[in-house]
């Protein structure tokens, strides 16, 4: 027989998942580790965690599915972006890793727009966010000169895991788009960004191509996790980029949504479309010689979970009462409620907004609320509001010209046949499942097969290995129904704009 692994590493816990080489799951392990906020708006993670992870994964995965060590023909690495791990002369970590997450650099991310102006989208296709990397490296070089003068090497979070792998410092294009320091349409270091920035290019990893053998494992590697000397160890992909592989979104008008805390919208272009408004993101894609385009809203499945963390206590002790997911239950409320929701309308800002408002003062509100609504009614204006700010991106890609035909949803919301209606009914075109739920470590999966040769291209290997599930098809009165809902969606944020600024400041 013949395997490939997917390492997925989250900010949750890293799962590691062993395939067949037709997308087949046969055994996965999941191993969590902590999350450090030394502050607050702070996030940290211990680099030898992931390690650590990885490690008891593997192994886990071999012991499991009773696999021979010489039978695993790649391995393909997935991983939370943006993170930022630094290395001595020696490969010892120097600090705990700024994660994605992380806050403090608004500062530096304002230096660094003020350094390059609208050249930093022009050529990284992205604004400086606090979320992204090049942020995090200034702010470790002006407050914390000790650790960055003994810096001798700056990788992304998956890319720390094949250097202990592998012993190579590398990255891959569409983790290192994430940096504000790739010149994302030539797919290279931006030379003209790191000078103007001065940052040393040197510092950073060997770049390559997402399905590229970046290295095999070490014996050192193999004794710790039980892989065979030798296995190849592929490029892989920022998680995001690795869910497009694993669900297939690799040719034009494919596209997939995801509704996890937060709220992606992720498309395949062949050409480099870039908004100079930096709304929505423009990455390499993990297919050679593509890009994607990527938006990102902070509380998608966050508002339904926040709703029913205060006001869904009933339910809750309902659901464990007849071993049902609460979630179930709230959906049939929400069900029972038409669309409109009985004319009440929820923005879901409760974390601030990234796409496409880039604000983060907003904040969340029901709109129209009244004594006739029900507990129901907010429930579909949650679950409707949350679609508004997903159709709100979309909008935003046809915009630049992206086309989007062919829409896959994940996710725990894009579990909900509901919910999955919802979008369908907005977007104007179907959304389906996929028959995996193991996305970003099936996608790394897939793009070690191409690596080992088990694939003659990336495509090839979504054909054998990704299976489409259900369909949701829209309904054009329903479409239509929802529109003037929308149009007025759009205005409220507009609307609402200086009183979030003014409450921000009280």
């Amino acid at each position: 027989m013949e395997y490939l692994i997917g390492i997925d590493l989250g900010t949750s816990g890293t799962k590691t998942v062993l395939f067949d080489v037709n997308g087949v799951p046969v055994a996965s392990h999941t191993v969590e580790y902590p999350l450090h906020q030394p502050r607050n708006g702070w996030a940290e993670q211990d680099p030898h965690d992931w390690w650590g992870a990885v490690q008891e994964t593997v192994r886990t995965v071999l012991n499991k599915s009773g696999a021979k060590p010489e039978e695993i023909k790649g391995v393909g690495l997935s991983g939370q972006m943006h993170g930022l791990v630094m290395l001595d002369a020696q490969g010892h970590v120097q600090r705990n890793a700024i994660l994605w997450c992380d806050g403090r650099t608004q500062k530096q991310c304002d230096e660094i727009t003020g350094t390059l102006g609208q050249r930093l989208i022009d050529v990284t296709a992205n604004p400086a966010l606090p979320g992204f990397t090049a942020g995090k490296i200034l702010w470790v070089r002006e407050n914390e000169p000790a650790v960055y003068e003994k810096c001798r090497h700056i990788l992304l979070p998956k890319d720390y895991i094949r250097y202990k792998l592998t012993g190579e410092f590398a990255t891959e294009v569409s983790d290192a788009s994430g940096m504000n320091l790739l010149d994302v349409p030539n797919r290279r270091w931006s030379g003209e960004v790191l000078s103007a920035l001065d940052i040393d290019s040197g510092l950073l990893g060997r770049m390559y191509e997402s399905c590229q053998v970046t290295g095999a494992v070490t014996l050192a590697a193999a004794e710790v996790t039980g892989l065979a000397p030798g296995t190849t160890v592929a490029g892989g992909a920022g998680d995001n980029a690795a869910a497009a592989i694993g669900t297939g979104v690799v040719e034009t008008g494919k596209a997939f949504t995801t509704l996890g805390t937060s709220g992606v919208i992720f498309a395949h272009a062949d050409q480099v479309t870039i908004d100079p408004k930096g709304r929505v993101h423009t990455f390499c894609s993990a297919v050679p010689g593509a890009w994607t385009v990527m938006s990102c809203t902070l509380a998608a499945g966050l508002s339904l979970q926040w709703f029913r963390n205060q006001f869904c206590g009933a339910e809750r002790e309902l659901a464990a009462a007849q071993g049902r997911d609460v979630y179930e239950l709230m959906t049939d409320s929400a069900a029972r409620s038409p669309i409109g929701a009985n004319r009440l309308i929820y923005l879901p800002y409760l974390m601030g907004e990234r796409s496409p408002l880039l604000d983060s003062d907003a904040r969340g509100a029901f709109i129209g609320l009244s004594n006739i609504h029900t507990k129901g009614d907010m429930i579909r204006a949650v679950m409707e509001g949350v679609a508004y700010s997903q159709r709100q991106c979309l909008d935003v890609f046809r915009e630049m010209g992206v086309d989007v035909s062919d829409m896959a949803a994940c996710g725990g919301g894009g579990r909900s046949p509901f919910w999955r209606q919802i979008l369908a009914d907005l977007y104007g075109c179907p959304v389906k499942t996929i028959a995996s739920e193991q996305g970003p470590a099936l996608g790394a999966a897939i793009l070690a097969g191409v690596g080992a040769g088990l694939y003659s291209s990336v495509a090839e290997g979504c054909k054998v290995a990704v299976h489409a599930g259900e369909i949701q098809q829209p309904k054009a009165e329903n479409s239509a129904a929802y529109e003037p809902f929308y149009q007025l969606y759009r205005n409220l944020y507009p609307t609402l704009r200086d009183s979030f600024h003014t409450l921000a400041t009280l």
